[in-house]
């Protein structure tokens, strides 16, 4: 398979730059499993699409202010993108610079704290810091709003590009799907008979990097932390003896979910994971998934394809660059009920 098979057009007006002023406002396109059908309501409205039995599954994980600035001992301004924290005071970042500097560089934090480069992994640097990194990010770092979104973060974006229901910090990218719920709209879903349940998986910013030919040809992703815990497990087995749906907000819960599946059974998970899901792969758990839509030639194109197949997936995409839908993190969302399973193209 090739990334290009998996191209559409988008208009550059199209991506959000911002997210709306209500969440449940935003609109969402549902793709039945089978047959015609396909319509767009109002996010608002997404219980309509849902069961009494249906089990929702969120991703819990929270963001941090991962994005810093500041200048090497050279003189040459950086940009820091953290990927994940290894020990209190050592991370994996990206870096953007003119150069990319060596190890042992000293870099200096424009709020005045400093890092050297002590290794490399990839695409990444392995940084070790003056002191403890989480509760300077707490305080100096930005929200790391992904590169399509041409503008500055602000203090909007805190609260904005963070779920309602996050609680576990690791993450430096939002699980996006699950930016378009309020609290009035969960709770209203569990009063109808939907149950609720939270996988964690904490994204990297390798989510933004480009599909690299090896990847294609190992069908490995970069790695990222997930759990799923014996709660959720036993969710999941009281859905399917009450024939309700296994609902999945976002990619980021398929992939925990499909992860944490073992000969074919559902089992707790914690630890690292670099499932690529691509046409072709057999989906064990996930019925139906809210997702936002994706990046042309990305990873998680090829999930949603894989999901409910490319040639519908990208007619779809037409369809709403067609009527105007808005794009990516701070986008609009669908609504995916599973295909029969595509061979791989």
């Amino acid at each position: 398979m090739i990334a290009a098979d998996y191209k559409y057009d988008l208009p550059p007006e199209l991506i959000a730059q911002a997210p709306l002023e209500q969440r449940v406002a935003s609109r969402l396109l549902y793709v039945p499993g089978q047959g015609a059908g396909r319509r767009e309501l109002a996010f608002r409205n997404v219980g309509s699409l849902l069961r009494s039995g249906d089990l929702l599954v969120l991703n819990d994980t929270r963001v941090i202010p991962g994005r810093l600035h500041g200048r090497k001992a050279s003189g040459g301004k950086f940009e820091m993108l953290l990927e994940r924290i290894l020990e209190p005071d050592l991370a994996l970042v990206q870096l953007r610079s003119s150069r990319s500097p060596r190890v042992g560089t000293l870099l200096e934090f424009e709020a005045g704290f400093e890092a050297t480069v002590t290794g490399r992994q990839d695409n990444f640097f392995v940084l070790r810091f003056s002191a403890p990194l989480e509760p300077l990010l707490q305080q100096y770092g930005h929200v790391p709003l992904p590169p399509y979104i041409e503008r500055a973060d602000e203090d909007a974006d805190r609260e904005r590009y963070q779920t309602v229901f996050a609680r576990e910090s690791g993450a430096v990218a939002a699980p996006t799907a699950g930016l378009h719920f309020d609290q009035e709209l969960l709770s209203s879903l569990e009063q109808s008979g939907v149950e609720l349940a939270k996988i964690t998986l904490h994204v990297g910013a390798g989510t933004f990097l480009p599909l690299r030919p090896e990847q294609l040809a190992s069908g490995r992703l970069h790695s990222e932390r997930s759990e799923v815990s014996t709660d959720v497990c036993a969710a999941v087995e009281r859905t399917r003896a009450r024939q309700g749906r296994v609902i999945a907000v976002g990619t980021t819960v398929v992939r925990a979910l499909e992860s944490a599946v073992t000969n074919g059974v559902l089992a707790p998970f914690s630890g690292e994971t670099d499932i690529f899901i691509r046409p072709g792969y057999q989906f064990t758990v996930v019925d139906a998934m809210i997702t936002n839509f994706h990046l042309p030639e990305s990873s998680l194109l090829m999930l949603v394809s894989a999901f409910h197949g490319k040639e519908s997936i990208l007619d779809a995409y037409n369809h709403a660059v067609a009527h105007k839908f808005r794009f990516f993190s701070y986008g609009d969302a669908m609504f995916l009920e599973r295909q029969a399973q595509e061979s791989e193209q």
